[in-house]
């Protein structure tokens, strides 16, 4: 199918399969209903959603983003004003997360998960997460003079994920399921307001290009043992 969709003119194309998304090759492509992807727009939806049920076992780095203090933000600003900011921050952050071609899961509440693998976001796709981590705090205002103008805490894990479609005949999601992604929300949760916590089984091969972090061992619910997390500075730029 690569290979078949190659010869339709109509660059971009979905990093997958080569499905063009533009021209007259996309044209074409748009009318059998091979559209981007809501996930990921560098993805076509034959890719994710129009998937059959099923999936794979594959390294995978999972990043959560969550607002802190959104009851009393809300009850403070009042729901429009809330609504407006929520919107600012989903579009600030999926903007920087497809631009690293993440598959942007889940917009939960004051949540965004995302999970980067290597067949879309490339090998250093433990890298891609951290450094759309530190982009995502940074466009936040955090670490600025100012201040953030949204307070948001960002954990990441990385491991073995099932990743593929599942769910019912009626509703199917394109996701990632395991205990990365269990993990990565613990890490999250304890995040403070603009900090960035990486686990260690994903920060270690590279911690080279990240000096100054902080080591801390947290103990999180549902887990037997504590889990070996950094801190990592959203000042620097990645080595």
């Amino acid at each position: 199918m690569n290979r078949a969709m190659s010869l339709l003119p109509g660059p971009p194309r979905c990093k997958g399969c080569n499905n063009p998304f533009g021209g007259v090759g996309g044209f074409i492509c748009r009318t059998i209903g091979l559209t981007p992807s809501k996930k990921n727009p560098r993805l076509c939806s034959l890719c994710c959603e129009k998937m059959p049920h099923g999936g794979a076992e594959v390294e995978t780095a999972i990043l959560f983003a969550d607002v802190r203090g959104s009851t009393e933000l809300a009850e403070r600003i009042g729901p429009e004003a809330f609504a407006n900011t929520l919107n600012r921050f989903y579009n600030t952050a999926t903007e920087i997360l497809i631009r690293r071609d993440a598959t942007v899961d889940k917009l939960i509440g004051d949540e965004v998960m995302a999970f980067f693998v290597p067949g879309f976001a490339g090998p250093d796709f433990r890298q891609v997460a951290i450094d759309a981590g530190m982009t995502l705090l940074r466009a936040l205002g955090c670490g600025s003079k100012e201040g953030p103008w949204l307070p948001v805490g960002i954990g990441i894990d990385s491991g073995i994920a099932y990743v593929g479609n599942v769910g019912s005949d009626d509703y199917v999601d394109f996701t990632a399921l395991g205990d990365p992604v269990n993990t990565a929300a613990r890490v999250q949760a304890a995040a403070d307001p603009g900090q960035l916590l990486v686990s260690a089984r994903t920060l270690t091969s590279i911690a080279d290009q990240y000096p100054g972090t902080t080591p801390l061992s947290l103990t999180v619910k549902g887990k037997k043992e504590s889990v070996d997390v950094y801190s990592v500075p959203i000042t620097q730029t990645p080595g």
